[in-house]
């Protein structure tokens, strides 16, 4: 008689996709739509989900409502130095709107994390370019603040940021504050700019021919409207930058986080799976087309 075969089960304590408390430590209203909670884990065992990597989210479920995806934005510290979640997020439907209604000392469930990062090793010993667009910077921002956390890790760091108006522009002391590191570049554009706006005004892909680029030791990391991010990447490409060393955090309509339900397909990929952040080469061809 044939053995049967038996499967490897995943470890019941460090499977991301089991649900698991977290308190709300902090509530930051960053603009008018789009807040900030920071959060700790109740259950000390879970702490392995601070391993969390930049690019990658967590599903957030709200007690008796449901749960949505949310990007990664940092790794903060509480007031007694403890390492805490970082997510923010913009009410724009039911359960953002629901998240948005809690305080501080709330709690949340929160599965994760999920998806693929940012190519850190891929990145080490090069110059790192981050483009954003919109909310978009909220990803982005875990990976700036890895960069500049690991220094010696990379080369010139450029940093560029846009926004359609100028009052959307989030977290502006971070960006002075990147601005003033050495070997640093950070460039900011607002489509349509409030008097007193001290940066550019026009689209940020217009900001890309200003870079001073080396090409050939350049990784791109982009996150934000696609339209944006196609665009982003094109104009990189005209400066010499290869297809391969652009990398695009995508989002879709993602539900059960593990490629099973089929919301967030993508031509052949799953977005939830297979991403959210992925090569431009592999996108390439199905950016813009209707019904991908």
């Amino acid at each position: 008689m044939t053995a049967p075969v038996r499967y490897p089960q995943p470890s019941l304590t460090c499977n991301p996709a089991l649900p698991t408390e977290a308190l709300i430590l902090d509530r930051v209203q960053e603009t008018e739509d789009i807040f900030t909670l920071q959060l700790r884990l109740t259950d000390p065992h879970q702490e392995w989900r601070l391993g969390i990597q930049p690019g990658q989210f967590n599903m957030l479920y709200r007690f008796g409502v449901g749960e949505i995806p949310i990007s990664f934005k940092a790794i903060g510290k509480d007031k007694h130095g403890q390492p805490v979640l970082e997510h923010a997020i913009r009410r724009v439907g039911r359960i953002s709107g629901a998240l948005a209604a809690l305080k501080p000392g709330d709690r949340i469930g929160l599965r994760g994390p999920f998806g693929t990062g940012w190519p850190l090793q891929k990145a080490k010993g090069q110059d790192l370019c981050v483009v954003t667009g919109g909310l978009g910077c909220a990803p982005a921002v875990s990976i700036i603040e890895h960069a500049f956390a690991n220094r010696s890790h990379y080369g010139h760091i450029h940093i560029i940021q846009g926004v359609k108006h100028s009052a959307d522009l989030l977290w502006r002391n971070r960006y002075e504050f990147w601005a003033q590191q050495p070997d640093t570049t950070v460039l900011m554009a607002a489509d349509v700019a409030a008097p007193g706006w001290p940066w550019y005004s026009g689209r940020v892909t217009e900001l890309i021919k200003l870079l001073p680029l080396q090409p050939g030791q350049t990784l791109v990391c982009c996150c934000g409207p696609e339209p944006m991010m196609q665009a982003s990447a094109e104009q990189l490409i005209l400066r010499q930058v290869p297809a391969e060393a652009i990398w695009l955090s995508m989002e879709r309509n993602m539900q059960c986080a593990s490629g099973h339900c089929g919301h967030c397909q993508f031509g052949a990929d799953f977005i939830c799976r297979d991403g959210p952040v992925m090569p431009y080469p592999r996108l390439r061809d199905r950016l813009g087309l209707e019904g991908v």
